[in-house]
């Protein structure tokens, strides 16, 4: 009791003296100090200071001590290295002179391995103890002084000076001790008889035998020698070595001999007879692994030798003879373990792995891995692989410890997760391996842009569409997942005829769905783009843009629109004709448009309604009103034509106009009256036809002027040439096709002349020349080059030479044509074939294409046989402008007339029908009809 109180107090004074802790850092290394059997709890060192690591760092990266080291703990609060379990530096380290803990501290974000080494120092903890108790030796009374006696050695855990330090004895008369250094730090006792014994004194002797360590205080622990005094038998068995080495594989089978000991004893009959045995303080450790044999001293396995567990044995085998007393002699066996290759290595996974960002940098550590082989030499030398064909790879850091830091791209999208194996071989032979597979698991990164199925979507609407509806829906995929595919759809902002486009259209941020805003006219919008962004919901966001072609058809939602007769005029047109007209002789032309397109805007004429049927027919396609036949004095002289104009359209919309025609008789009569009116009211216009006469004769002189030097010029240089009619530029080129073309036509009440001239490659010149409805005198009104596209000038000429109340105009915004009309002229739909006729055609007189929206030129000449025979009154219909209109100088229509005028200068005059028999000179009709001019018309006049 008092020994256990005062090895108590002992390892208290320890406790307080060892309670400091001393760190060092070598080659990134930290070492603390601490002495075995702290309580737990108590603080090894601070390790977040030592590491450089603030306290608020430890619990976000994770500071921890590696599984295995199960004797300490991190303080997350304080940073402190903490003991969490008795620490027994014995049952650690065994007899080892020095014992290091080794501890792997992991911290994360960024992955890092700190090593760690804790020195257990020993504390004077253990006391010396026997085997066994009691000794018992038998010693015969002749035995002579000096000899010495083996006794049973104490074991003392302990290391260093507070292991086992020396032996002491009762006292006693007959026996000193003497304490026996092995040379491996192990000391034996002796018992050494000093004095003769004597039985018959005293036949037993009983010692008490100490054993003492080297702390401060030193404990001890104590042995019962009991001698017993025997008779004579005066010879010890003697062993042949005093030392026996042997060596085994650690592989090796059970009952594998050894080595075999061997003594010999002088004495004879049974006091030479030996009997061999393992010495009392032999392990039992040791006697589990080998066994002797008594008789033959043959030593075998018994049991299993590992040489990771003990590199060598030491035993002590004693030979005792079967005398009276008996005697003994001792020898010592060392047994050495051979390696043999037996252990594969191992890998011990440091830290678990982290998942791992796609982006993250090559070099980004992934996990830490720890491989051990406890076998020796080459057959516990590691080598260590990973499998090809991963962007991973095994960078090494100290002491058999390895990363795995990535080592290449990483996509999520291709590969998600990786499982690596990790393979580890010795070089034993043959050599071991093992593998070890880590799951990685790869972090997606918003890399990927949504994407669109097509870049442009082409979306066909019909115009008059339900407002609210949906008329398209597009769709773009991301490669990413969760929140970095979560896509979002929104319109750009945009302007549609300088309407933002989301006027026109809504779209849901969802699904991608277009909704139309309003209903789309395709008159006013024919088609407009929708520039639609994708967005997904990542950090940063990312986007992508595809375009949406939006074509709006076309539906036959407009009637067709009268350009001529004009509506200024009233519901009635009123046209006059002369009752000597000839079959063929066009009295009028109705001109219509359409504002819808392609079919819907194809248009035809019919005459619904007649006076006389058999009089007038109306052309189907270009709206002409000729005759049928010469009219006769039986004729009505008040004829009313209804005309219906339709459309091709389904349904197909339509509308009429009237048309009444005054057929007159002598209308030449007025037009001498009318031009004597004209010249008492302005003397002006005689002027100005001088003065027109005068600009012409001095154009004429300067053109025959000019044509003559030509000429003469062209004679000089052609001399030496074959032709003088062709002058060849420098550069070798010939202009054969220049030329002039004059085109009359006299039939009618307006004179028209036409001269062209100019290339078949270059713009054509003209020469217009115009008379007015009294110029049956020659009398000359307008005498001006010209443009064939360009009437407004000329109409203003015109309307110099007519009274003031002759002419009205009315200038009238129309929209523009549609672009079906842009076609040329090989392109445009007729009777050839573009479409079917409409029902109810009636009788078409005259051939020609399908109507083409009438141009300027061909407005004003309708308006021109407007001035012929209704009250001298022409409206200027609307104008198209110049980048939707076509050249349609190749037809034009002169009224009066059947002849068809071509601005081509290579194609000679159409005839819509047989020109009419030859008219006897007629009269300008008047500029309105009074009772005063029907006085004045007489029979003749009438044939």
């Amino acid at each position: 009791m008092a020994s256990l109180s005062f090895t108590t107090g002992i390892r208290l004074e320890l406790f307080w003296l060892h309670l400091f802790l001393v760190w060092m850092t070598t080659t990134a290394q930290i070492r603390y100090t601490i002495p075995e059997e702290l309580s737990v709890g108590s603080i090894v060192g601070r390790i977040a200071k030592d590491l450089g690591l603030d306290l608020s760092e430890i619990s976000d990266r994770k500071l921890r001590v590696a599984s295995e080291a199960e004797h300490f703990s991190v303080d997350l609060g304080k940073g402190n290295l903490l003991v969490s379990d008795r620490i027994d530096r014995e049952e650690l380290c065994s007899h080892s002179n020095s014992c290091m803990i080794p501890l792997e501290v992991i911290i994360e974000s960024p992955l890092q391995l700190y090593r760690v080494e804790v020195e257990i120092q020993d504390i004077n903890d253990n006391s010396p103890s026997f085997h066994s108790k009691e000794h018992t030796l038998k010693i015969a009374e002749s035995t002579a002084p000096g000899v010495r006696f083996s006794l049973a050695s104490a074991q003392d855990p302990d290391v260093g000076s507070n292991s086992l330090k020396t032996y002491t004895i009762s006292k006693n008369e007959h026996f000193t001790l003497n304490v026996k250094d092995l040379g491996d730090g192990r000391k034996v006792p002796e018992l050494v008889l000093d004095k003769f014994l004597d039985r018959e004194k005293q036949a037993v002797h009983h010692l008490l035998l100490t054993a003492l360590d080297g702390g401060n205080p030193a404990n001890s622990g104590t042995a019962q020698i009991i001698i017993t005094v025997l008779d004579n038998n005066d010879n010890n068995p003697v062993f042949d070595s005093a030392l026996y080495k042997a060596t085994v594989k650690e592989n090796s089978a059970l009952g594998t001999s050894v080595l075999k000991v061997e003594a010999t004893d002088l004495d004879e009959g049974s006091n030479g007879e030996i009997e061999y045995s393992f010495g009392e303080h032999t392990p039992d450790s040791v006697r589990s692994i080998f066994q002797i044999e008594p008789q033959s001293g043959q030593i075998s396995l018994n049991g299993v030798v590992d040489y990771e567990t003990a590199h060598t044995y030491r035993v002590t085998v004693i030979a005792r003879d079967k005398g009276s007393p008996e005697m003994e002699g001792e020898t010592t066996v060392q047994i050495d373990v051979a390696d043999v290759n037996d252990n594969p290595p191992e890998i011990i996974l440091t830290s678990q792995p982290s998942p791992v960002r796609e982006d993250v940098p090559n070099g980004t550590v992934v996990a830490l891995i720890r491989v051990r082989d406890p076998d020796t030499g080459d057959n516990g030398k590691v080598r260590v692989n990973i499998q090809p064909k991963v962007p991973f790879t095994l960078k090494p850091s100290f002491s058999s410890n390895y990363a795995l830091v990535t080592n290449g791209a990483l996509d999520r999208e291709k590969f998600a997760d990786y499982n690596i194996e990790i393979s580890a071989s010795d070089f034993g032979s043959p050599p071991l391996t093992s593998q070890r597979v880590i799951p990685v698991r790869i972090l997606d990164v918003n890399d990927n842009a949504p994407r669109f199925s097509q870049s442009a979507y082409n979306v066909y609407v019909f115009e008059n569409n339900t407002p609210g509806s949906i008329i398209y829906s597009v769709s773009a995929s991301d490669g990413d997942i969760e929140e970095n595919s979560k896509i979002t759809y929104s319109v750009l902002e945009s302007k549609v005829q300088d309407v933002t486009v989301a006027s026109y259209v809504y779209i849901n941020s969802d699904n991608g769905s277009i909704f139309s805003m309003s209903a789309f006219d395709y008159e006013k919008t024919k088609v407009f783009q929708i520039l639609v962004q994708a967005k997904d919901q990542g950090s940063p966001p990312l986007t992508s843009n595809a375009t949406v072609h939006v074509f709006v058809l076309d539906q036959n939602d407009n009637v067709p629109a009268v350009i001529y007769p004009s509506s200024s005029m009233g519901c009635v047109s009123h046209q006059r004709m002369p009752r000597s007209a000839k079959m063929g002789h066009l009295v009028t032309k109705v001109t219509a448009v359409d504002a819808d397109s392609g079919h819907n805007a194809w248009i035809s004429y019919r005459l619904a309604e007649a006076t006389d049927s058999s009089l007038f027919a109306v052309n189907l396609y270009t709206g002409e009103v000729r005759t049928k036949r010469s009219v006769s004095e039986q004729d009505d002289a008040s004829q009313r034509l209804l005309i219906e104009i339709k459309d091709n359209g389904e349904p197909v919309q339509s509308t009429t106009v009237t048309v009444d025609i005054l057929i007159e008789d002598g209308l030449h009569e007025p037009i001498s009256d009318f031009r004597q009116k004209s010249v008492e009211k302005d003397k002006k216009n005689s002027k100005l036809t001088f003065y027109l006469i005068l600009s012409l004769a001095s154009v004429s002189v300067l053109s025959l002027l000019t044509f003559f030097i030509l000429l003469i010029k062209c004679a000089r240089n052609s001399r030496g040439n074959a032709s003088c009619c062709i002058r060849r530029d420098s550069d070798g080129y010939k202009n054969p096709n220049r030329n002039l073309q004059i085109q009359l036509n006299t039939d009618g009440p307006i004179k028209y002349v036409e001269v062209l001239g100019g290339d078949m490659m270059s713009q054509s010149q003209s020469f217009g020349s115009y008379l007015s409805p009294m110029s049956e005198f020659s009398d000359l009104t307008l005498v001006k080059p010209s443009s064939t596209l360009d009437f407004k000038d000329t109409l203003r000429g015109l309307d110099a030479s007519l009274p003031d109340s002759a002419w009205t105009f009315e200038c009238q915004q129309q929209k523009p044509p549609n672009n079906d009309w842009r076609l040329p002229p090989n392109q445009r739909p007729g009777p050839s074939g573009a479409g079917p006729l409409p029902e109810g055609a009636g009788v078409v007189a005259g051939t020609g294409p399908w109507p083409n929206p009438p141009t300027e030129a061909e407005q004003l000449q309708a308006l021109m046989a407007g001035a012929n025979v209704s009250e001298a009154t022409a409206t200027m219909g609307p104008r198209y402008n110049a980048q939707y209109v076509p050249d349609y100088r190749q037809n034009v229509y002169i009224p009066g007339s059947t002849a068809t005028l071509t601005a081509n200068p290579q194609q000679p005059p159409q005839q819509a029908l047989p020109p009419p028999q030859a008219m006897p000179p007629t009269d300008a009709p008047k500029a309105a009809q009074t009772p005063a001019s029907k006085k004045k018309s007489t029979k003749k006049d009438k044939k």
